[in-house]
């Protein structure tokens, strides 16, 4: 669109060029060569072959013409130590059909691509494929997940395919909270709560549940359930999703530790809820001891399917911003998956020439729960897990994150930072940010808590294009608002607290109360 390293520095300019920009886009299309075409018609078929036929998706899917060969896109399963060393060479590899969530060393495993066969493919027609997709009702490519399918799950049938269309969720420019409240000209927040279950969650449980239904057909006695630990919102996905397919679910949940929205969720889809005397931590060894001796899969994120479903939000953004990369990406940290996921997707991205550089990461972390703070405090030197305290935060209520290899290199590699927010911090940040029109749970609190202290301190500049995870809805949080705004937390000032005024039932008291709270209406009487 433009040229490299420009941009237009406010999102109100860009309406000035987009017809100029269209015009250039249609004059581009004009001159895909005649084998592309065809790739991306084979891809995407027409809205009259949508419509024709059978109004089935999947029978649609099934008609649709086979990709070329050049898009015979392969991946598999490598050990993650092997990707942090940096080696290719490695003998030790899966099949994505293999149930296996450890490599013979003990450590995570990694979901490999073949990075020069995608490559093979112009980044031009990887930006167009990509964009003529998102949001179609075509089975499965309308996903914001699956309209990235050669690079999350390639190998896999269309018809295994388990989505409720999730992704395509909206990268919000808060633009009033950042001129008034932080001085900032390009303030984003991506609303991944705006989602099926209303968690980012669903971005990558639609690829594990899916590569379980596929699982479920070649291997039926491998896999007959599938379980996780949860701290609220993974067993809300899980649940949704296999209840979808027909899969039995099972959710391992801390006892009295999560909202009331989050655990309505999987009740209400039909999986085995256990309601455990313990915390996130102690559940997730039991569902692990669980998992390694049954047929039940491993649904929790050192299941690397998951991070190939959630780095899609990264990929998405830079489609968002017309693939331009933004200065800083800041992203709620527990159990730290989802931090890998951001980097991999823009890291994805990079090397197939989509972009030309990194954004800054930020894992912002809660002080009752903050190992990895603890660990960047002390220069990567020196990790102890801890024992994790009751936080407003809950879903990243973790001390033992099972995925903070892969998030020390995806900070390491783009020269990121570790901040932490404390209980109120979060909600406090949580509150000034909605009286701008958001609605924002507290994990999003933690992550606008560190966005001001690095506003403040200097390190996120004026015009730095920033971008904020929102990782759930507020909506299923609002226990944690309800006793904010009416002031019920012990120790908290609650300064941006907005509790109802009490009126008697007469014009003269209404009235006093609206003077008292808007004193320029005084004059009207």
């Amino acid at each position: 669109m433009f040229a490299s390293g420009t941009r237009l520095q406010h999102p109100r300019c860009v309406s000035s060029a987009a017809v100029r920009t269209c015009r250039l886009r249609v004059s581009a299309a004009q001159g895909v060569n005649q084998m592309e075409a065809q790739s991306a018609a084979d891809a995407t078929p027409t809205p009259q072959e949508q419509h024709n036929g059978s109004s089935n998706p999947r029978q649609k899917a099934q008609q649709r013409a086979p990709l070329d060969s050049k898009d015979a896109f392969k991946s598999k399963y490598v050990p993650f130590n092997s990707v942090k060393a940096g080696r290719t060479d490695d003998t030790e590899q899966y099949s994505l059909d293999d149930v296996v969530y450890r490599s013979q060393d003990g450590g995570l495993l990694d979901v490999q691509h073949d990075i020069e066969a995608l490559q093979q493919v112009d980044a031009a027609e990887w930006k167009r494929r990509f964009d003529s997709r998102s949001g179609r009702t075509a089975w499965p490519y309308g996903s914001g997940v699956w309209s990235k399918k050669e690079w999350v799950l390639p190998q896999i049938s269309d018809d295994d395919v388990v989505s409720m269309f999730e992704g395509n969720s909206n990268l919000f420019w808060a633009e009033r909270f950042g001129r008034e409240s932080l001085n900032m000209t390009e303030l984003w927040v991506k609303q991944c709560g705006n989602s099926h279950t209303g968690s980012f969650k669903d971005l990558g449980m639609t690829v594990l549940v899916s590569q379980v239904n596929r699982l479920r057909k070649i291997k039926p006695d491998a896999v007959q359930a599938v379980g996780c630990a949860s701290t609220g919102d993974t067993s809300a996905a899980l649940s949704a999703y296999c209840a979808a397919a027909g899969i039995p679910s099972i959710v391992f949940l801390p006892a009295d530790k999560i909202s009331l929205a989050q655990l309505v969720q999987p009740i209400a889809n039909g999986a085995l809820v256990l309601s455990i005397d313990t915390d996130f931590d102690g559940c997730m060894k039991l569902i692990k001891d669980v998992t390694a001796d049954s047929p039940i899969y491993l649904a929790n994120s050192m299941n690397s399917l998951r991070l190939e479903g959630q780095k899609t939000a990264a990929i998405e953004i830079c489609q968002q911003f017309d693939w331009e990369v933004p200065d800083w990406v800041i992203i709620p940290g527990g159990n730290l998956g989802n931090i890998y996921a951001f980097y991999k997707g823009f890291k994805m991205c990079q090397d197939v020439g989509l972009i030309n550089k990194m954004p800054r990461m930020v894992c912002a972390q809660a002080h009752n729960a903050n190992p990895l703070y603890r660990a960047y405090k002390k220069g990567w030197e020196h990790y102890e897990p801890v024992k994790a305290q009751t936080t407003f935060a809950s879903a990243i209520q973790i001390g033992d994150p099972v995925s903070l290899d892969r998030a020390i290199m995806a900070l390491t590699e783009t020269n990121g930072i570790v901040e932490e927010a404390t209980e109120e911090e979060m909600m406090d940040a949580a509150a000034r940010a909605d009286l701008t029109g958001m609605f924002n749970d507290p994990h999003t609190g933690v992550a606008i808590a560190a966005l001001i202290k690095l506003r403040e301190n200097g390190t996120i500049g004026k015009t730095d294009r920033t971008v904020v995870v929102s990782t759930a809805h507020g909506l299923k949080f609002t226990q944690s608002k309800v006793a904010y705004h009416s002031k019920q937390i012990e120790g908290f000032s609650g300064h941006y607290a907005n509790p109802p005024t009490p009126v008697k039932e007469n014009f003269g008291s209404v009235m006093d109360a609206i003077r008292q709270q808007f004193p320029s209406m005084k004059k009207y009487t």
